[in-house]
């Protein structure tokens, strides 16, 4: 089960008026996601990465049935939310938190996102999909309000079929979000710079 071992930067969180969660791939660290923001407008944000323990948020594939990944996901959805209530405790508004992740974070991000569905400021996805060995979308309910969403990923990737990219962004634009969604030809299981600047522009600049 993870512990809530949370890496900052940026802003103070009482200082902030914005704060974005980045949720690190795994055998990342909540350092290697945070040097993301290096590359996002992310000035006056409040910077909150958490670290899983043992570098993963959950063992199996997110392909397989949840079930089998459990207790471990629900721990790490769980963790995710007891940050955005810390968030929102500040007094930071929902629609002013972020939300961002890697491949296994980013499939945490949009499993978080889509079970909590809600008007955020936006939400970044490079490279991840809902979690399941099928999209459970009985799980997922709430109205995202045009809440910005970029999701980037390749067209091979090794470890996220396209075929469940694209149902994640049909069944997230059916809740009301905004997505935007790029395939890119060849590209390895990492994040590219276009994806960055693409996702400042439609994510973080609003």
């Amino acid at each position: 089960m993870h512990t809530k071992n949370i890496i900052t930067a940026g802003k103070d969180l009482a200082a902030a008026d914005r704060a974005l969660i980045l949720m690190h791939g795994r055998g990342g660290s909540a350092e290697d996601i945070l040097s993301l923001a290096d590359y996002l407008p992310v000035d006056g944000f409040a910077l909150l990465a958490p670290q899983a323990t043992g570098h993963s948020w959950y063992p199996y594939s997110f392909l397989e049935p949840p079930a089998r990944n459990q207790p471990w996901l629900g721990s790490a959805l769980e963790l995710v939310d007891s940050l955005v209530r810390e968030v929102l405790a500040a007094g930071i508004a929902r629609e002013r938190i972020y939300l961002a992740g890697f491949s296994q974070g980013a499939c945490l991000t949009l499993e978080f996102a889509a079970r909590n569905a809600a008007r955020y400021g936006g939400v970044a996805a490079f490279t991840g999909g809902l979690i399941g060995d099928k999209v459970y979308s009985e799980n997922y309910k709430g109205e995202f309000a045009g809440t910005p969403f970029f999701i980037g990923t390749g067209d091979r990737d090794p470890h996220v079929p396209l075929e469940r990219v694209d149902a994640t962004v049909r069944l997230l634009r059916g809740m009301g979000a905004e997505v935007t969604e790029k395939v890119y030809p060849g590209r390895p299981h990492t994040v590219v710079a276009d994806e960055l600047e693409q996702a400042g522009r439609i994510v973080f600049a609003g």
